[in-house]
């Protein structure tokens, strides 16, 4: 266990030792969910599994956001760096996004539930496998907080990472993003954050606010805002990992400090010269 949490600190020193890979598939009720397993050659016999999670939004499972030039593919590196060091991983496109886009539910349905049922279904389907001597789960961004409840519900995850992982709420994030916003914008948002929190829809949203709060996706943000992030680390009974980087502009290191207040007995590492993707 001990290997399993503290050998992804060695993302820092990436190898260009061999690894395979194999395309791997989750089947759920509302379609199939598809990723990649990466074993590493120096597994002969067993050898510890992480399950990493990706960010919000159109993240595949290599950390690139779909649709954009730009290609980082920090989840990738962070998959080969833990393969170089004997760990497997598996990494996957999210419902709705990349080979799993057959899956995707319609945005009036969706639920942040089912994000946290689709990271502990792997852990599930992996539980009994003979090659993986434990199973951890490693969760970027908003990845870190459906990991952490995912990591409650599978019985098969035996430890947990959170990397880059907010601390807070997600209304709060969001009513902190809004500050730069003229008075009546940040009011209007808390105002709709009130009513989401208590289970209510909003019927009137202003126009300069619907891409974050249209009637189709409040159900889903109603789903994310019932989750504390530091009273959901607290709740786990397995060693948990806080990695941050300290030039990351988007999760800063206070988040990652919260988390560690709220799970006092964790590993913790703030990485030097690490942003929200990249060394």
């Amino acid at each position: 266990m001990k290997k399993t949490l503290f050998a992804i600190i060695t993302l820092l020193f990436f190898s260009t030792a061999m690894a395979v890979e194999k395309e791997i598939v989750l089947n759920t009720p509302s379609g199939d969910i598809h990723g990649m397993l990466m074993m590493p050659d120096s597994c002969d016999t067993q050898c510890p599994l992480v399950i990493i999670i990706s960010g919000s939004g159109p993240t595949d499972m290599n950390g690139n956001t779909i649709g954009s030039e730009l290609q980082n593919n920090s989840l990738k590196m962070l998959a080969e760096g833990l393969a170089a060091n004997g760990i497997a991983s598996i990494r996957y496109d999210k419902r709705g996004i990349g080979k799993s886009r057959a899956a995707c539910i319609d945005e009036e349905e969706l639920r942040f539930e089912h994000y946290i049922d689709d990271a502990a279904g792997w852990a599930d389907m992996y539980a009994d496998d003979a090659r993986f001597s434990t199973i951890a789960i490693a969760g970027h961004s908003e990845g870190s907080l459906i990991g952490m409840v995912a990591a409650q519900k599978s019985k098969a995850v035996k430890a947990y990472i959170s990397i880059a992982g907010c601390g807070r709420p997600a209304h709060e994030v969001l009513e902190e993003q809004l500050r730069k916003q003229p008075e009546q914008v940040q009011r209007e948002a808390a105002a709709i954050h009130r009513e989401l929190l208590e289970g209510r829809t909003v019927e009137d949203v202003p126009n300069y606010l619907a891409s974050l709060y249209r009637k189709s996706v409040q159900p889903y943000l109603i789903s994310w805002f019932r989750y504390n992030p530091a009273k959901e680390i607290a709740k786990l009974n397995v060693p948990v990992l806080i990695l941050q980087g300290d030039k990351d502009i988007q999760v800063g290191v206070k988040e990652a400090e919260t988390l560690r207040l709220a799970r006092i007995f964790s590993s913790y590492q703030v990485i030097e010269n690490m942003n929200h993707v990249h060394l």
